[in-house]
């Protein structure tokens, strides 16, 4: 990834920069939400702050295996961490996955017109042999 944003950089052009930091930030967050457990993790976290060991005891896991977890969900925004003392905090991020929305919603859109682009070939074929 680092590797296109250099070659952009190279070719001076910006929206090509901004849309590979928009791309990379969409694959963060789609390899975030890949698994099962970080988007339990995030269930659990929309109805209230959770420390790392009690996510981890919740979820029958390991501290560490927790804590990539987190870190992971961490790095893609859609999790906040604080530490008090020796607890760690975890609450939702204040990304709101609006990209990704985006993106879904033009796929969905995608796929659609293909199936009506099919529903009126069908149609069309069924007229002709009638």
């Amino acid at each position: 990834m680092l590797f296109r944003i250099w070659l952009a950089l190279r070719g001076n052009d910006r929206r090509d920069i901004l849309s590979h930091m928009v791309q990379y930030s969409i694959d963060t967050a789609f390899a975030a939400l890949s698994d099962p457990t970080r988007r339990g993790i995030l269930e659990r976290l929309g109805r209230h702050e959770a420390s790392i060991s009690e996510l981890a005891d919740a979820f029958e896991m390991t501290l560490t295996g927790m804590k990539k977890h987190v870190h992971l969900l961490e790095d893609a925004g859609l999790v906040a961490t604080k530490k008090v003392g020796r607890v760690r905090t975890c609450t939702l991020g204040a990304r709101r996955l609006a990209d990704e929305a985006a993106w879904i919603s033009s796929y969905h859109a995608m796929v659609e017109a293909r199936f009506d682009s099919l529903e009126a070939f069908l149609e069309n074929t069924k007229g002709d042999e009638q």
